[in-house]
C-alpha cells in the first residue's frame, strides 16, 4: 500500500533552511527560519528555564501520565498569563497541546466538532501552516484581506470589507500580536470593530497568540485577545510557549476555550480532553511544567520577563537600525515601516525575483514572498542587509 504514496509538497521554510546549510559563503545571512536568535546567532537556554530545570530534577519523583487536559496548574497559569482579568476563569477550558501548532489543530477539531461545515477565515498573508492544516482536515478556508503590499500595512477597510461575507458559525483566525508573516498589527481600536462585526454575524473567533512578550510588551501584547475575551461570548485562543520561554523542542502550548456561562465550562472540558485523548491522549509536560513553574514563582518569573524584555528590546533595536539604515541609503521613508511593525518578522515588499537576487548574489535568505527575521540579524549584518536591499528593491 505504501507504493501508492506520492511525495508531499516540500515545506518552504523547510527547503529555504536546507539551501543555506548547503550554501558555502561565510557571509551568508539567515533571515528565513522562524527562531528567536540572538546577535551570536545562537537560541539559548533563558536563565529562569534553566533554573526552574534544576530544581525540577532535584524534586521531581515521577514521570507517570499527567491528566488528558495536562496538568491542571498550566492551564490556569497560562490563563492568568494570556487573559488575567479580563473573563472568568470558571468560563475557560483549557487543555496542553503539543507546540502552539497543536493548539490550533485541536482549535481546528473543535470547530469541526461544532459544525461540520465551518468554515475558517484566515488573514491574507497568514502563517502558512494554518492553510495547511486546515486543507489537511478537508475543512473550507477562506481568506480575508488584510495587508496592504504597497504600503506594508494593514488595510483595514478592505479587511472589514471582507469579513462582511462571514456567516454565522464561521471561525475568524486572527493573530493576537506580532502578525506572521507580516508584523502589521491591528490596532485595539480596530480589534474592537473586528469584535462587533464577529458578534453581529454570529461567528467565533478564534485568537493565535504565538509571540506574546515580543512587541510591546506581555501585557501589551495580550491586550487585544483581552478586549475579545471581554466582549464576545464564546472564543478560542491557541497559545505557544516555544518563543516567550525558549523551549521551541519541548512543544509547549495551551488551547483555551471561552464559554459563554460558567455552567457550560465542563462540558466545554471534558470535549477538549476527548480531542486531546483521540489525537495523542495524554501531552507533553515537561515543558509546562517549567513554564507552571516560572509562572507561580515570583523570583523565576521576575528574572523570566527580565531576560525576555532584553529580547524585545533587541529586536526593536534591530528595526530601528535597519529603517534608519534604509532610510539613509534610499532617500526615501519607503521602509519606515519596518520601525512600526513588531515581532520577529516583516514582509518587506520585495518581489519573488528580487528575493531570489538577494539569496544569488548577497547570500541573503529569506522567505519567498520577502519574509524577514529580524532576530536574524545583529548590528554588524544590519548595514550588509540594508545595502543589498537598496541596490536590489527598485
Amino acid at each position: 500500500m505504501l507504493s501508492t504514496l506520492k511525495p508531499q509538497p516540500a515545506d518552504k521554510i523547510l527547503e529555504l533552511m536546507a539551501l543555506y546549510r548547503d550554501d558555502p559563503r561565510d557571509t551568508k545571512i539567515d533571515l528565513g527560519v522562524g527562531i528567536y536568535k540572538n546577535a551570536d546567532g545562537e537560541t539559548p537556554v533563558m536563565r529562569a528555564i534553566k533554573a526552574a530545570e534544576k530544581q525540577l530534577w532535584e524534586v521531581e519523583t515521577t514521570k507517570k501520565y499527567t491528566a488528558l487536559s495536562g496538568d491542571p496548574a498550566f492551564g490556569a497559569a497560562m490563563k492568568t498569563l494570556v487573559l488575567a482579568d479580563s473573563v472568568d476563569h470558571a468560563r475557560v477550558g483549557a487543555i496542553a497541546t503539543p507546540g502552539g501548532t497543536g493548539a490550533i489543530r485541536q482549535a481546528f477539531e473543535l470547530a469541526k466538532l461544532v459544525n461540520p461545515d465551518v468554515t475558517i477565515w484566515t488573514s491574507n498573508p497568514t502563517w502558512p501552516n494554518h492553510v495547511s492544516i486546515i486543507k489537511f482536515m478537508g475543512l473550507t478556508n477562506k481568506s480575508y484581506a488584510y495587508f496592504d503590499e504597497v504600503n506594508c500595512t494593514v488595510d483595514f477597510d478592505a479587511m472589514m470589507e471582507s469579513l462582511k461575507e462571514v456567516k454565522s458559525g464561521d471561525v475568524v483566525l486572527l493573530h493576537g500580536c506580532c502578525h506572521n508573516p507580516t508584523g502589521a498589527n491591528l490596532t485595539l481600536e480596530q480589534f474592537d470593530l473586528v469584535a462587533d462585526l464577529i458578534l453581529e454575524k454570529g461567528a467565533m473567533a478564534l485568537v493565535d497568540i504565538a509571540y506574546q512578550g515580543f512587541g510591546d510588551g506581555l501585557e501589551e501584547d495580550a491586550a487585544a485577545t483581552r478586549l475579545l475575551a471581554a466582549k464576545l461570548p464564546e472564543m478560542l485562543i491557541a497559545s505557544s510557549c516555544s518563543k516567550n520561554f525558549g523551549i521551541y523542542r519541548e512543544r509547549t502550548g495551551c488551547l483555551m476555550a471561552i464559554s459563554e456561562k460558567a455552567e457550560q465550562t465542563a462540558v466545554t472540558q471534558g470535549t477538549l480532553n476527548f480531542l486531546n485523548r483521540q489525537n495523542y491522549s495524554f501531552p507533553p509536560d515537561h515543558g509546562a511544567r517549567l513554564v507552571t513553574m516560572i509562572l507561580d514563582d515570583a523570583a523565576l518569573k521576575a528574572d523570566w520577563m527580565a531576560e525576555l524584555e532584553e529580547v524585545r528590546l533587541g529586536m526593536l533595536g534591530l528595526r530601528t537600525q535597519l529603517a534608519d539604515e534604509l532610510r539613509r541609503l534610499t532617500n526615501s521613508d519607503r521602509f519606515d515601516f519596518i520601525a512600526n511593525h513588531r515581532g520577529m518578522f516583516s514582509r518587506i515588499g520585495a518581489t519573488p525575483e528580487e528575493v531570489l537576487k538577494l539569496r544569488e548574489d548577497y547570500g541573503i535568505y529569506m522567505v519567498g514572498d520577502s519574509r524577514l527575521n529580524i532576530a536574524g540579524l545583529n548590528a554588524e549584518t544590519v548595514p550588509i542587509l540594508a545595502a543589498a536591499v537598496a541596490k536590489i528593491c527598485k
